[in-house]
């Protein structure tokens, strides 16, 4: 990433861009985040192409995705065999179509952006258009959703979360009965809010797990909301480009597919986040911080954001003591932190429940090399194995403690870095948001979007963006449609490295091998051009 602006490159012929498309170059003397004119025609075609891949994906989840235990839709009857054999096989096989038809859509839809031939409403239809299926579909690439029913669940029905798993109910067994087995006797990992949204999602559902899928979509929806608005404003501080930052941030497959499709309570916390970063960068110090407090109650990593926007502040009070103006903004942020968090646990809780701290070591038990620490582990354990046979946990162990210290380290330093306050600060923030799920187990694949929508808000360069592409398209597909997912599967996950790095270099060329001109007749010669082609 730079604050630089973004540099242009000409259409070629093979491009794939819409009739009427041309280049726009910026003017060099247009200030940073200013919007762009779009010079080209509404991308009916490439919206169109999403829409149709996440129809499909929609449609193959029936029986390809986080499947129901028993389902009333198509558990039985003339459906019934895409759940099971050679029907499910086919499922996958059509969803991963999909799935490629949305990504392909995308990497359009970002030439176009880049290239200043789109503005943002395009983006923003492209991505409604291809959310819009996914808000009815069976759960994609994970079956958290159930977990969060399951949770709110036992909180209706007055158990504590943090004490113990879904399987303690009695009650609503279809619900209990689609919370996957690992989480089924593990305490809850979230914030009471978000517990508390997940009773009042189940307190109107109940046991109809179809209808609660969807409306936990739907509320999630409110932190999409949050992003939308908040994320152009934020351009406007961050030096970004509008229609580049919502194409990366919210027309996404990261988004699009694991947010949305997951659905993950991530996006409730991204939207909090997002307005709270916008409102300290605005001089609304104390809405920022009760608003990322709240989204810690949603999901605690949003407290990692807090001790930078207490340096955004301390920068704009008046004393030149900066020892000074540090303390006195982190004790008006204790407090209202303390306020805010105390106010909505009770609210949520109707106690002072402070389990989800003992609760943040579940997701611990998930191990496996997308976390690199893991992976180090898991590696020199290999290597060992060859001369001594020795248990696996240790060097696990060990990696994942060295790790906590260097990110520990990491924090702090990023936190100083930061002491300048304003747009440095929140640069910072955003790669110590990055830095977490890397460093601390586990790393699953929605996690970057903590670090990555905030990083949309400021300006990149066009290699930046197609690893961006790369890496998201393989945090997609390292995950199986079901949930489960792939990394020790060698041969599939050498399939994924290669769809990652193809979709990159279709990013900075489309059709990198040739593929698409292949199937293409060749054009008569014309009869005035000169020899035969």
């Amino acid at each position: 990433m730079t604050t630089s602006t973004p540099p242009t490159a000409s259409p070629g012929p093979t491009d794939g861009v819409e009739p009427g498309g041309q280049a726009c170059h910026e003017d060099a003397g247009e200030p940073p985040g200013a919007a762009r004119q779009a010079t080209g025609r509404f991308p009916y075609r490439t919206i169109a192409l999403g829409t149709g891949g996440s129809t499909v994906l929609m449609v193959s989840a029936l029986g390809a995705g986080g499947v129901l235990i028993s389902d009333p839709v198509i558990g039985s009857g003339p459906l019934s065999w895409l759940r099971y054999g050679h029907g499910k096989v086919l499922a996958t096989a059509t969803l991963y179509i999909g799935f490629a038809l949305v990504v392909w859509a995308w990497i359009r839809l970002g030439r176009y952006a880049l290239r200043g031939r789109v503005g943002t409403r395009p983006v923003l239809v492209a991505a409604g258009c291809w959310m819009a299926p996914l808000l009815v579909s069976p759960p994609l690439f994970t079956r958290d959703v159930f977990s969060y029913l399951g949770q709110g669940a036992q909180l209706l029905h007055g158990h504590d979360p943090y004490a113990s798993g879904p399987a303690i109910l009695d009650e609503l067994p279809n619900v209990v009965a689609n919370v996957h087995w690992m989480w089924q006797t593990t305490p809850a990992p979230y914030g009471p809010g978000f517990l508390w949204v997940s009773r009042s999602v189940v307190s109107i559902t109940g046991d109809d797990v179809i209808a609660g899928v969807v409306a936990m979509r739907l509320v999630l929806l409110v932190g999409l909301v949050g992003i939308l608005w908040a994320l152009p404003r934020l351009v406007r501080h961050l030096g970004g480009d509008p229609p580049v930052a919502l194409w990366l941030a919210v027309a996404s497959p990261m988004t699009v597919i694991h947010l949305v499709g997951g659905p993950h309570n991530d996006l409730l916390m991204l939207g909090l986040l997002t307005i709270g970063v916008l409102a300290a960068l605005e001089r609304q110090h104390a809405l920022s911080i009760v608003l990322v407090t709240i989204g810690m109650l949603i999901k605690p990593t949003a407290a990692v954001a807090l001790p930078f926007l207490v340096w955004i502040w301390a920068n704009r009070l008046p004393s030149r003591h900066r020892l000074v103006n540090l303390l006195r903004a982190g004790f008006v942020s204790v407090v209202l932190f303390t306020v805010t968090f105390i106010a909505g646990t009770w609210a949520a809780l109707g106690s002072i429940n402070l389990g989800w701290i003992t609760g943040l070591q579940a997701p611990t038990l998930i191990a496996n090399w997308l976390n690199p620490p893991t992976g180090i582990g898991q590696l020199v354990h290999g290597v060992v194995q060859f001369f001594v046979d020795v248990e696996r946990a240790p060097f696990v162990t060990v990696a994942r403690a060295i790790a906590w210290g260097v990110l520990a380290c990491v924090m702090v330093w990023q936190w100083w870095l930061a002491r300048h306050g304003g747009v440095r600060a929140v640069r910072h923030m955003a790669v110590t948001l990055l830095a977490v799920p890397i460093l601390a187990p586990p790393t699953l694949p929605w996690y970057l979007t903590w670090g990555f929508v905030i990083l949309a808000a400021f300006a990149w360069r066009r290699k930046q963006l197609a690893v961006v592409v790369g890496i998201s398209v393989f945090l997609v597909l390292a995950y199986y449609p079901t949930g489960e997912h792939a990394l020790y599967n060698w041969w599939f996950m050498a399939g994924v490295m290669a769809a990652s790095g193809y979709a990159a270099a279709s990013f900075l060329r489309p059709d990198p091998l040739g593929l698409i001109a292949s199937l293409r007749k060749p054009r008569p010669s014309s009869p005035t051009s000169g020899s035969p082609r």
